[in-house]
């Protein structure tokens, strides 16, 4: 049995093919894959989406993200990027080139998204993290990323209700979350 070591398994993520209706990631060397999501996932996404002004920023759904100096290739639910900064092709999109990524909570990507994904967005420095929770029926806006690798995480947290507006300085605006939906029959937990 051969060892594979992150680089390897980077190389053997960029050929591989997840089955149909599931989608997969690199996280820090592991494969996740996940199946397709919840229809109140998918109508948060669009929301935020349509809120971010197509004249001064690119909203972008299943965009692969590279991770500098990590074994990571996370595809966050939306990746906003100024149109000028953006590559003229490619599969992976440099995280140094992000403004803001979001990732709205599913019933099994809590850990994921709260954690992992936390730490990862802060090592590949993306100035903003927006996590909508429709379990908790609020979002959690990271800002100023700091540290590297495990150790990396965001200085600055702010936990908006939905309902309440939540103004995303980084990106010039004010996003309405009145429209956001929850995930029904499911008892509300604390997370951080």
């Amino acid at each position: 049995m051969t060892a594979v070591d992150e680089y390897g398994m980077t190389k053997f993520f960029e050929g591989f093919e997840p089955p149909e209706g599931v989608t997969a990631e690199l996280l820090r060397g592991e494969i996740v894959m996940m199946a397709s999501p919840d229809l109140v996932h998918n109508v948060i996404v669009m929301l935020i989406g349509r809120q971010i002004p197509l004249e001064r920023w690119y909203s972008l759904q299943t965009q692969d993200v590279d991770i500098v100096d990590e074994a990571s290739e996370p595809v966050p639910d939306l990746v906003v990027v100024a149109p000028d900064a953006l590559p003229d092709s490619g599969r992976l999109l440099p995280s140094p080139l992000i403004t803001m990524v979001v990732e709205v909570v599913s019933k099994t990507s809590v850990t994921r998204d709260y954690g992992v994904k936390r730490s990862i967005y802060a090592a590949g420095k993306v100035p903003a993290y927006l996590i909508a929770d429709p379990i908790m029926a609020q979002c959690v806006l990271l800002t100023n990323p700091a540290g590297q690798g495990e150790d990396a995480d965001y200085r600055r947290q702010e936990i908006i209700k939905f309902g309440d507006p939540l103004p995303l300085e980084i990106l010039g605006l004010e996003l309405d979350t009145s429209d956001f939906g929850t995930f029904p029959g499911v008892r509300p937990h604390r997370y951080p």
